[in-house]
């Protein structure tokens, strides 16, 4: 059994980086001030290399950050780290630039590796498990433990478990249900590798989806020399801006959103009113002529990247401030109205909130003017599978319309706890029967307690905080998370060593 003192990180991207740096920072600080031990050992456990997830620990350099470099930082309290350890490498990065993933993780791989030098100096013991996590559970004879149990059939013995883990399982697109082990379907363009691996030269490829998953298999695919089409039930591509970016300045209008009535019948047309006046504060031009209006989602996209090339885009200064905004509202409001409220705006946060670079917008355009991608006007009606590949039956087509491959882009599931029927354990990964989704976090981000049991020394920061937080994977706002959450955990280890401590003299 671990000796006490012992945190377990389930998932090593970003958030989980994030907070082994932040837990060693909140440790050095507490033993500058004081003597205590409380912590003596982090566990962190992911299949992938510490900062090399799935969402930025890919290395192929043709994906790109969605977000500025500005927008990245590790940091909470200092958003150019990153820009300036780029700048270190001999890259030069602007604040605004896009660059790509493989950057932002190696660049957590730096923190955290930096930060496991600093805990070994104040005592404390920094290790990676290659594995996935199944299961926290109560450890046996001691309730105030838990127990991790890993993958590959190992234990962990933790007394705090901080759950990290980003998106895993990828959504299975309308009509292909049934076909998803056909040896030609691929679920997921990432990791891009695959791509390569897996396809034969020069093939005709459906990509099922039209946003950034769907975009970034797109580039990958026309880069390999393959001719994708791109399909969805939408039938619409994302908009464009130049980045993602930290808010350049205030937007009074979106601090009224933390301060609306939760209980307000016209909560979501106020939300839309002060988004609007926000970015009337950005400049003279009215909003409707910093979008396109064309009818085809090609000629939006040109048009739109042509707005951005010229600067006609002011819009964009206000997305991550409202986003954050958006954020403070939402952990005010019972699930399921944050959830309605989330679903009223599905169609900007969709188009706009997940806006592609303008990089990519120019890079599209380019493959659709060579006539090496396609976007198709419907989405299948029908498809069919033979060993040779795929027959696409097209609405009002009178033959169907052979593939070599298909690969999935709709994107991925968002991650969610378990708890079993007994409220004993926590699974990571599954939903045994009888378990119920943990729909509900804290406000501190610890994992509701089972009914009328003591709180869990579980919390969740990431992607996962979807059930609470808005926008769960803003990457400032996950810096900001795992920040706060390692100073409660820091605190909550030393208070359980002063109540062990008064209980033994």
């Amino acid at each position: 059994m671990e000796p006490t003192g012992h945190v377990v990180v389930v998932g090593a991207g970003v958030a989980g980086t994030g907070v082994v740096v932040q837990l060693v920072a909140a440790l050095a600080a507490r033993r500058d001030r004081t003597a205590d031990r409380a912590v003596t050992a982090v566990t962190v456990v992911d299949p992938h290399p510490p900062g090399w997830g799935l969402a930025f620990g890919d290395p192929d350099p043709l994906l790109l950050c969605n977000s500025a470099a500005d927008a990245n930082s590790l940091l909470a309290g200092d958003p150019l780290d990153f820009v300036r350890h780029l700048r270190g490498l001999g890259r030069p990065v602007g604040p605004l630039d896009c660059v790509p993933r493989a950057w932002l993780a190696a660049y957590c791989r730096d923190h955290y590796d930096r930060a496991r030098e600093t805990a070994a100096r104040h005592g404390v013991t920094v290790t990676h498990v290659p594995a996935g996590v199944r299961t926290v559970a109560t450890a046996p004879g001691d309730g105030t433990r838990r127990r991790v149990l890993l993958d590959d059939g190992r234990e962990l013995t933790a007394d705090a478990v901080v759950v990290c883990t980003g998106v895993r399982e990828p959504k299975v697109p309308d009509g292909f249900a049934g076909l998803t082990g056909h040896p030609r379907y691929l679920d997921a363009p990432y990791p891009a590798a695959r791509l390569r691996e897996r396809l034969r030269p020069g093939s005709r490829v459906l990509v099922l989806g039209t946003r950034q998953s769907a975009v970034d298999a797109a580039l990958l695919l026309c880069r390999e020399g393959h001719r994708p089409t791109l399909t969805s039930r939408s039938g619409v591509l994302p908009a464009v801006r130049d980045s993602l970016c930290a808010p350049p300045r205030p937007f009074p209008p979106l601090d009224r959103l933390a301060r609306l009535d939760p209980e307000d019948p016209l909560l979501a047309e106020r939300v839309l009113r002060c988004v609007v006046e926000a970015v009337r504060l950005t400049g003279p031009l009215p909003l409707r002529r910093q979008s396109s209006r064309a009818a085809g989602p090609v000629e939006r996209l040109r048009e739109e990247t042509a707005l951005v090339e010229a600067g006609a885009c002011t819009w964009q200064q206000v997305v991550a401030a409202g986003m954050e905004a958006v954020i403070e509202l939402g952990a005010q409001l019972p699930a399921d109205r944050c959830r309605a409220l989330m679903d009223r705006f599905d169609w900007a946060i969709s188009r706009y909130v997940t806006a592609m670079t303008v990089v990519n917008a120019r890079r599209l355009l380019d493959h659709l003017d060579a006539g090496a991608l396609r976007l198709a006007p419907h989405y299948p009606a029908a498809v069919t599978a033979d060993p040779d590949g795929w027959q696409v039956h097209w609405p009002g087509a009178t033959a169907p319309e052979p593939y070599d491959h298909v690969v999935a882009a709709a994107g991925f599931h968002l991650p969610l706890l378990h708890r079993s029927a007994d409220g004993t354990a926590l699974h990571v990964t599954g939903a045994p029967p009888g378990s119920a989704p943990v729909d509900r976090l804290e406000a501190d981000l610890r994992v509701r307690p089972a009914a009328g049991g003591p709180p869990d020394p579980v919390w969740v920061v990431g992607v996962g905080t979807h059930v609470r937080i808005p926008f769960a994977n803003h990457l400032r706002n996950v810096v900001r998370q795992a920040r706060d959450v390692a100073v409660d955990v820091t605190e909550a280890m030393a208070g359980s060593v002063a109540v062990e401590g008064a209980g033994r003299s």
